[in-house]
């Protein structure tokens, strides 16, 4: 099913990995992100996408080439609530710090590598000129200066806040280890990208995420899995 409307609609393999993402990290995987809005429940969707997250498109014009497959185990209940709280709170911000990110995936019982291995969807997202328009305009020393100039062309100072560019400009539409190899090249589209390799905790995973593609779409898928198995509701 998952390659049939990939092929139906090329945006969708970007857009189903985080849908995932949004739904297990707020209130667990639930299907909470799906309810619609009403007097008693909140759009936890439309809430996540136009006030909290905002970090990539809420379509992604993206075609996963290459990438892993896995399973996710069955018999979880939908739930009935949304949570306004935990959709403000709950997802990492396209500015976080390294700590803040390592946090946030140990609050949902996922650890530095598996925050880093998930991280690597990245390379077939795309993001809003908004999120990354304070780094590439900081001159800072934590950006490649050629990188930073092209990606100005797509996002200028004051204006053209929703427009996209690919968070990997190398193989875009591929499911590939490029993410990895752009950060220690110091080409992270977003802070919350490039803070994965700045001197801190999880250089060595990227590292070794570049020297290894396969290792990365294997970790990968087992991450997901793991991601899937957030608070699940079972029973009746």
């Amino acid at each position: 099913m998952i390659r049939t409307s990939i092929s139906r609609e090329s945006r969708m393999a970007a857009s189903i990995l985080r849908l995932h993402f949004h739904d297990c990290f707020v209130q667990g995987c639930d299907a909470s992100i799906l309810l619609d809005d009403g007097p008693s429940i909140l759009n936890n969707y439309v809430l996540e996408l136009s006030r909290v997250i905002l970090t990539v498109a809420a379509r992604d014009a993206s075609e996963m080439v290459g990438g892993p497959t896995w399973s996710v185990k069955l018999g979880r209940r939908d739930s009935t609530t949304a949570s306004l709280v935990l959709a403000e709170t709950g997802l990492p911000s396209f500015k976080a710090p390294l700590d803040s990110l390592i946090s946030t995936f140990s609050d949902n019982g996922l650890s530095a590598q598996d925050m880093v291995e998930l991280s690597g969807a990245h390379t077939i997202k795309q993001a809003q000129c908004f999120t990354f328009r304070d780094r590439i305009y900081n001159n800072g020393s934590d950006i490649d200066a050629g990188f930073a100039s092209t990606r100005r062309r797509r996002c200028p100072i004051n204006d053209g806040h929703e427009n996209l560019a690919a968070l990997d400009l190398v193989t875009p539409n591929s499911f590939d280890n490029n993410y990895f190899k752009n950060l220690i090249q110091k080409k992270g589209l977003l802070e919350s990208d490039q803070v994965l390799f700045s001197g801190g905790s999880t250089d060595n995973i990227v590292r070794e995420y570049s020297n290894n593609p396969s290792k990365f779409k294997s970790d990968f898928a087992a991450a997901m899995m793991k991601m899937s198995e957030i608070r699940p509701l079972t029973g009746q």
